[in-house]
């Protein structure tokens, strides 16, 4: 899967797990703060969005990290982590 999919592919989850009817994957720039200004998420929808990633992607992004910050900054570096610690084909499966 290329960046540019899994940017995609991020933005979808990001609308359909947080239920933000309001707003397509199109309307996210890739590089917009997910926090504060941005998108205006919360510690919730971090941990809601952690989950959906896992469900996903078969990748878990722990609570007690630190680097939660930079990893979530942006739909673009929370592609790349995902990115560096999916196993092969895991972006290809199914949405729950």
């Amino acid at each position: 899967m290329t960046n540019e999919a899994l940017e995609t592919e991020m933005k979808e989850l990001i609308v359909s797990a947080l239920l933000l009817d309001d707003l397509t994957p199109a309307q996210i720039d890739v590089d917009a703060p997910l926090f504060g200004e941005g998108l205006g998420l919360d510690s919730i929808d971090a941990l809601e969005l952690a989950m959906a990633i896992d469900r996903r992607f078969g990748v878990k992004i722990h609570a007690e990290d630190e680097n939660n910050r930079a990893i979530f900054r942006s739909v673009r570096t929370l592609s790349a982590y995902v990115a560096a610690h999916s196993t092969p084909g895991a972006g290809e499966r199914s949405a729950p």
